[in-house]
């Protein structure tokens, strides 16, 4: 690691003690940023880390939504986010007034909302319950059978979780961008050169992908499928970003980043915008934070504690 580098490493977590904070990073940051992290985690492990922290600021390396939660489940502490315009394609594909607008138009349906955890604060507020691609499927299990679900916003995720709980669904028709990236020709071509490779890949990834992976799961479970799989090779077909991690839990295997027909990996230039340099800024100026109307926070909060509760 370069001296610059060092040094603002060794800036961060001295900026980190004095602020009393913690930092938290999501699987698809960047490497130097998950290797000083406190937790580096999915979406589920994330917000229970954030619930329980004791820290005076969350200091959140992830996207906006993701800071959001953390904010939501700690009203009282300073949440900040290296990036303000660390975004997210699939909370910008279900915004707050247009869910609102169709839940108004289809009240006499009485819908059960259920909203994969990347979404708004806004879209959160207006939900029964949160989910994330770890625990949709048990989710989605523990909902009503006297109401009509409507699933928002990623529409391969939903349509994953249909295939493995038998649940009819109305599926909101967001997605990741990343994800659709991956085609089935793409990865067809990397099994062409590891023809022995087992395929792990993320529900958010189009059936035709998920189709052709031995295993569907969220990040977190992929480290341990990669850990206990049979095989040295495995193509890894999520944000790039994921790989860091799991080089370091798997050393022993060859884990191949999953292509898309563009690229040799898929990278979210949303979660690459946060770097070591904004994570000192905003520990050292406390911004830019995340604020949340009371309102909001308070009506969000109420299905994310059901997660976390249903989820145990």
């Amino acid at each position: 690691m370069p001296t610059v580098e060092l040094d603002l490493s060794e800036a961060i977590l001295r900026l980190k003690k004095e602020r009393n904070a913690v930092i938290l990073a999501h699987n698809y940051q960047t490497g130097d940023i998950q290797d000083l992290a406190d937790y580096v985690g999915d979406s589920l492990g994330l917000a229970y880390k954030a619930r329980e922290t004791e820290a005076d600021v969350i200091a959140f390396c992830g996207v906006h939504f993701m800071a959001e939660t953390a904010k939501i489940v700690n009203p009282t502490k300073t949440v900040v986010l290296p990036d303000r315009d660390a975004g997210c394609s699939l909370e910008e594909s279900c915004p707050g007034p247009e869910l609102e607008a169709f839940l108004e138009q289809n009240k006499e349906k009485n819908y059960y909302v259920i909203a994969y955890i990347n979404c708004s604060a806004h879209v959160k507020a207006l939900c029964d319950v949160i989910c994330t691609s770890g625990n949709a499927i048990r989710i989605v299990e523990k909902a009503p059978a006297d109401r009509p679900i409507l699933f928002v916003p990623d529409a391969n995720l939903g349509a994953w979780v249909m295939e493995q709980t038998g649940r009819k669904m109305d599926l909101w028709q967001g997605s990741c961008y990343v994800h659709v990236e991956f085609t089935r020709d793409s990865i067809n071509r990397i099994k062409a050169e590891f023809p022995d490779a087992l395929v792990v890949a993320h529900p958010e990834c189009t059936e035709a992908v998920r189709l052709l992976a031995d295993e569907v799961c969220s990040t977190e479970k992929m480290v341990t499928y990669c850990k206990n799989a049979p095989v040295k090779n495995i193509i890894v077909v999520t944000e790039s970003g994921m790989l860091h991690r799991l080089r370091k839990e798997a050393p022993d295997k060859n884990l191949i980043a999953g292509p898309t027909d563009h690229c040799a990996c898929a990278d979210c230039k949303f979660m690459k915008m946060n770097t070591l340099e904004k994570l000192h800024d905003c520990l050292e100026k406390l911004e830019p934070r995340v604020i949340l109307p009371e309102d909001i926070r308070a009506r969000a909060e109420a299905p994310l504690l059901r997660m976390l509760e249903q989820s145990k």
